[in-house]
């Protein structure tokens, strides 16, 4: 192994470590964060801050989230193996990484150009086997729908009905899709889970507060 990439292990470690002490508890989570290269999903010049517990840019205004919000989401979604999950911002890519070693397959949507095709690459690069999209992810994927669960990673002012539409409703042996979405302002946004329990009806749960930039519609 090359010194880089013992200094780097030891950091994800180290990182690991970190949101254990923050409150993050499930051990599942931090394992596939502790498995996932953070650096290379940002510009050479930043990746002595990548194993920071902060949220860095990678341009056209977006950022990769701090790894404390990308743990907690994920938490709250409780991905389990072979289950189809959709993500509403694919950003730099890390979010999707994390749920890819968690071993669900992953759809994911970005508006943005360019960073959709350097993610997609990337993400082809380490071996992820990602569905990609670009478009506008506040329209969902109905095509690919429903999904056992989304995550969103911008903040919505409030919860888009088309994206809850695309949830897998309960069935006998199991229960609706959920959703992980920050709702509200641009002070803030609460981080809100919502279970489908049935036929447009649906079981919210409030977190923390968290601040993302904005869900936008293209």
């Amino acid at each position: 192994m090359r010194r880089e990439d013992r200094q780097f292990q030891r950091r994800r470690a180290e990182l690991v470590d970190e949101l254990r002490r923050k409150g993050i508890g499930d051990e599942t989570v931090l394992a596939a964060i502790g498995r996932v290269s953070r650096h290379l999903f940002l510009e050479p010049a930043l990746h002595a801050r990548a194993y920071r517990d902060e949220a860095l840019p990678i341009g056209l205004g977006q950022t990769i989230s701090q790894p404390f919000t990308v743990a907690f989401q994920t938490a709250l979604l409780a991905p389990v193996s072979g289950e189809r999950i959709l993500e509403i911002g694919t950003g730099s890519g890390y979010q999707a990484s994390v749920l890819c070693e968690l071993g669900v397959r992953v759809f994911t949507i970005e508006r943005h150009l360019p960073l959709y095709e350097r993610a997609r690459y990337l993400l082809g690069e380490l071996g992820y086997r990602v569905v990609t999209r670009h478009g506008d992810g506040t329209q969902g994927w109905a095509a690919v729908a429903p999904f056992d669960g989304i995550i969103v990673t911008a903040a919505a002012k409030t919860v888009p009905q088309i994206l809850l539409g695309q949830l897998r409703r309960p069935s006998d042996d199991r229960p609706g899709g959920r959703m992980v979405i920050p709702v509200g302002g641009s002070f803030g946004q609460t981080m809100t889970v919502l279970t489908c329990t049935g036929a447009e009806s649906y079981h919210v749960r409030e977190t923390e507060t968290f601040s993302f930039v904005p869900l936008v519609s293209t």
